[in-house]
């Protein structure tokens, strides 16, 4: 009597929980208030399920319970029960799936005339890339991935010479037109998730995965990974600004194109190519540039600061230290940080590129021991 008693109280307290819960969805900010009406769909069918068998098997505990002088009826099977449950499973099953395939199809199934936006993602950074004037990606392959060209994008292809190339982690949009979302992975599997838009999909190497929205409300809206991709992965985010035509049409102006960023490149400093090229490689994901703590050693007067090793030792950071943790990371690690980093293989001039950026970044912050 008393499991059946807990059993019922269970059942009661989910239900409330539900009701009164103040953890719910976030407020829709897309048009896919189909993706909330299949999840609700969903919970009710589970829920009604849930309930059934607790209040079942309380019943069946008080109905059967012992009692002197009545034996259990042996019944190995019941035709007309297995009939009935199958039957009940099989519709509860469709009801669930029917919904969800039917949104999941329009989901990937975007309209014509949508603006396409591709999202590149890889440890532990968000990537965006915008067609140019001729509406066109180009063709692009992790063969072509480098310092001087982080998208991949093959330089041999003219479609690509005008693309809009974003390196940061916020993205702009406009505000009510539909846009079909590209998704493609650097190094290992990433979900792309918009909590607001409702909007999610894995992005797996090797290949490429879409989906498509219409953002309904002006703001700023976070990026999530959905997809356990490394220690990083809780500092993988970014952010999408929903905003009139207007102002969308004049922030992607101001986006430096393929062929632009490469003329920009050559122009540059040794510094300033450093920072694209740890942009590029997703350092700023674990390294801070500001001073505040991140998974690995902050840049911020780092070079030529005398560090403490995890054996005890110390020594200055220096040029030749820089480079040896770039290329093995694993040799000398800082005191209190895990050897989480892989190598890179950069050539020499990338190495000196990334020394002269940290070593910028020493000038303005005080020294000291560590």
């Amino acid at each position: 009597m008393a499991l059946a008693i807990v059993l019922i109280g269970i059942a009661v307290a989910a239900l409330l929980f539900h009701a009164l819960s103040p953890w719910w969805l976030t407020p829709l900010a897309s048009n896919w208030g189909q993706i909330d009406n299949t999840l609700i769909i969903t919970l009710v069918i589970t829920g009604a399920v849930f309930v059934a068998i607790n209040v079942f098997i309380a019943y069946a505990l008080i109905r059967y319970r012992h009692r002197a002088g009545h034996r259990a009826a042996y019944e190995p099977e019941n035709r007309k029960l297995e009939h009935w449950l199958t039957g009940i499973t099989a519709v509860g099953i469709v009801a669930m799936l029917a919904p969800g395939l039917l949104v999941y199809a329009e989901y990937v199934t975007p309209p014509k005339g949508a603006l396409v936006l591709e999202v590149v993602g890889q440890q532990w950074q968000w990537s965006f890339r915008f067609p140019g004037e001729d509406g066109r990606l180009g063709a692009s392959g992790a063969q072509y991935v480098g310092a001087d060209n982080p998208f991949g994008l093959n330089p041999a292809d003219f479609r690509g010479r005008d693309d809009v190339l974003v390196a940061g982690s916020e993205v702009h949009l406009p505000l009510g037109r539909p846009i079909k979302v590209l998704l493609r992975s650097k190094d290992v599997l990433h979900g792309f998730f918009v909590p607001p838009f409702r909007a999610r999909m894995d992005m797996v190497p090797g290949m490429v995965t879409y989906f498509w929205f219409t953002p309904t409300k002006a703001g700023r809206f976070e990026i999530l990974c959905a997809e356990l991709c490394g220690v990083g992965h809780s500092n993988m985010r970014g952010e999408v600004v929903v905003e009139d035509g207007a102002a969308f049409r004049a922030w992607l102006k101001a986006q430096p194109t393929f062929a632009g960023a490469r003329a920009v490149k050559a122009a540059m400093s040794a510094a300033e190519q450093g920072r694209g090229i740890a942009e590029a490689r997703g350092c700023f994901a674990c390294h801070s540039v500001d001073g505040s703590a991140s998974v690995g050693p902050g840049w911020k007067g780092l070079f030529g600061r005398t560090v403490t090793l995890a054996d005890g030792s110390r020594l200055v950071a220096d040029q030749a230290y820089i480079a040896e943790s770039i290329r093995k990371p694993a040799a000398k690690l800082v005191k209190g940080y895990a050897p989480i980093m892989p190598p890179f293989a950069l050539d020499d001039a990338d190495v000196d590129a990334i020394g002269a950026y940290i070593a910028g970044l020493g000038k303005d912050a005080a020294g000291g021991g560590e």
